[in-house]
């Protein structure tokens, strides 16, 4: 793996690096927001991991810019009391993030399980490569979801993910537990509002009022079904 990892503290980059090099991970190391987003623009990565605090520019930037032009996974780095800036690194785009103070072990095994679900999610079957329903036609190994023979640009990686995964199983109900395990690939230890972000995120971009399409069971989790 390649990765990019944009962070001002370069003490926690040596410690880092450290057990990158442990488990082969080639990463390269900025302390600069915008020196890291050029770098990201000349060279090829597998993931990036950003600090939201940085100089010249902010992580939430960074996140947002490289959003417009790739579905490369991204983790971010936020202050253990920010749960705002939680919410809306996901909202912006960020696969998963992981709060300060953190230890080496606990970032690896949440690059590993984002690399996970992303090899996962691009594996090609042919035998279920296509997915129809009344109003959608979505193909796994291109990633193209169209509504009514309109592609939908605009998914993330996991707002794909999420979706597929509830289309594949019309009117079953999961629990947010359920989905952070099968989407995610591991647990968010009571991080619920992962889910809460990304199902409010589809909904602004697949409802419709005559057909809402994901809907919420109070006390038990969300399903997909058109026929509500």
């Amino acid at each position: 793996m390649k990765l990019l990892m944009i962070e001002d503290n370069e003490s926690v980059c040596q410690m880092i690096e450290m057990f990158f090099m442990k488990e082969e991970i080639d990463a390269t190391f900025k302390h600069d927001g915008k020196q890291g987003y050029e770098t990201f623009l000349k060279e090829e990565f597998d993931m990036v991991i950003i600090d939201l605090m940085l100089p010249s520019m902010n992580g939430m930037t960074i996140c947002k810019k490289i959003r417009e032009v790739s579905d490369i996974p991204i983790i971010i780095l936020t202050a253990k009391e920010s749960e705002s800036d939680q919410v809306l690194g996901l909202e912006i785009g960020a696969d998963d993030y992981v709060t300060k103070p953190f230890s080496p072990l606990t970032l690896i095994a949440r690059i590993k399980a984002v690399t996970r679900r992303t090899r996962t999610s691009g594996k090609t079957k042919s035998e279920n490569d296509t997915l129809q329903t009344t109003y959608f036609k979505i193909n796994r190994s291109t990633r193209e979801i169209f509504y009514k023979d309109t592609l939908l640009e605009s998914l993330t990686p996991k707002e794909f993910d999420l979706l597929y995964f509830l289309m594949q199983h019309p009117r079953q109900v999961f629990s947010r537990e359920q989905l952070l395990e099968r989407i995610w690939g591991y647990q968010f230890y009571g991080d619920e509002r992962t889910v809460d972000v990304h199902i409010k995120r589809l909904r602004q971009k697949i409802a419709t009022p005559e057909h809402p399409f994901l809907h919420t069971i109070w006390g038990v989790g969300y399903k997909f079904d058109e026929m509500e």
